[in-house]
């Protein structure tokens, strides 16, 4: 059998990811400026791919280019923070009720849990948290719907990064994801929701608690109510 050669990445996919991962993982931190010039002899490359790479990432809503300051990782505020999961917090949950109502396999969200728990430092435990989110809603079987939660995905992990620079939280994070998959390998589609639902409230509400979202007080569809309020009182998110 003729094996087929894994396609090498373009310069300008390779500095578009290297400077996300650096972003989401707190290397690069906010408000800090990303100079074409330096960047290009941080990877070898000319100024082209990374002017590419920095507009990509401009309109993923990772960076701001201005046309004074230049480029610079954004900021996170608590506007930002409410923004971002306000959409998680109306669509993330529902899609992994979705997901588990219709039995789809959640396989790749017991492995991203068991990489953050194996991580040796903290940037592959933030990969691997992101990925276990994404495995929860990306088998809802509306295909917008996942489109829809992965244009925040940056973001929401952005202030993530920010929040678990000045207070870090992951063990109890790991447990609560650990009791959102339990619920959702049980079947348990209105308990898995309610459980994400109050995990990414509770996250949002300590680590910037101006950020009162309109939807976090929200019960879910079907949810129900003593069950959610109950974990609410425990969880957190990321």
């Amino acid at each position: 059998m003729t094996s087929v050669p894994t396609p090498i990445p373009s310069r300008t996919q390779y500095v578009l990811e290297e400077i996300k991962r650096r972003i989401l993982t707190g290397q690069l931190t906010p408000g800090q400026a990303l100079v074409e010039t330096e960047v290009a002899a941080q990877f070898g490359v000319s100024k082209t791919p990374v002017r590419e790479a920095l507009k990509t990432l401009a309109g993923t809503g990772l960076v701001v280019m201005s046309q004074y300051k230049g480029v610079t990782v954004r900021m996170v505020d608590a506007d930002m923070a409410r923004e971002v999961y306000d959409v998680r917090l109306l669509l993330e949950p529902e899609a992994l009720k979705r997901a588990v109502r219709r039995g789809a396999s959640l396989d790749a969200a017991r492995d991203a849990l068991t990489r953050a728990d194996d991580a040796a430092d903290t940037a592959e435990r933030s990969l691997a948290n992101r990925e276990f989110h994404r495995a929860l809603y990306l088998p809802c079987g509306n295909p917008l719907l996942g489109r829809m939660l992965d244009e925040v995905r940056d973001q929401a992990a952005l202030v993530s990064a920010v929040a678990w620079a000045a207070s870090p939280s992951w063990e109890r994070e790991a447990g609560e994801h650990r009791e959102i998959l339990r619920l959702a390998l049980a079947g348990d589609a209105d308990g898995a929701a309610g459980a994400l639902h109050a995990h990414i409230a509770s996250f949002v509400q300590r680590a910037f608690p101006d950020a009162q979202s309109d939807a976090q007080s929200d019960t879910q569809p079907g949810a129900q109510p003593d069950a959610r309020s109950e974990v609410q009182g425990e969880d957190g998110q990321e």
